[in-house]
């Protein structure tokens, strides 16, 4: 059982910057396919970013966001700069066994932090 626990959120002006953190244990970490989802108000959970074999971003975030790994430390960040009042939701870290080539789907994913709330104002 692998368990997340995210943490970093907070309110911050358009523009602005924040660094998200996922600290994960119970499980062989190296080896996970280790993901960012959001979900705002009235929308469904989507994809942010994947760290795996491969890492890909989500058209919207694409080079805003980047997601890195600690192996050592089994932790997953994602650095968001340029924020737009449009990624205001709760961020969800969520692991897989392994890298999977439908990583942009929710299924793909077996374990999830509680979320951490992004708010941008503008």
């Amino acid at each position: 059982q692998v368990q997340l626990v995210e943490s970093g959120g907070g309110l911050v002006q358009a523009g602005g910057s924040l660094r998200l953190s996922c600290a994960a244990s119970g499980g062989s970490f190296s080896r996970y396919a280790m993901a960012w989802f959001r979900q705002a108000p009235g929308k469904e959970r989507e994809f942010v970013a994947v760290s795996g074999i491969n890492t890909n971003y989500a058209d919207s975030v694409k080079g805003r966001f980047t997601i890195s790994r600690d192996n050592a430390k089994n932790t997953v960040d994602l650095q968001m700069n340029s924020l737009k009042p449009e990624d205001t939701a709760v961020y969800y870290c969520a692991a897989a066994p392994e890298y999977s080539g439908s990583y942009w789907y929710t299924y793909s994913y077996v374990y999830w932090g509680k979320g951490t709330q992004v708010t941008v104002s503008s």
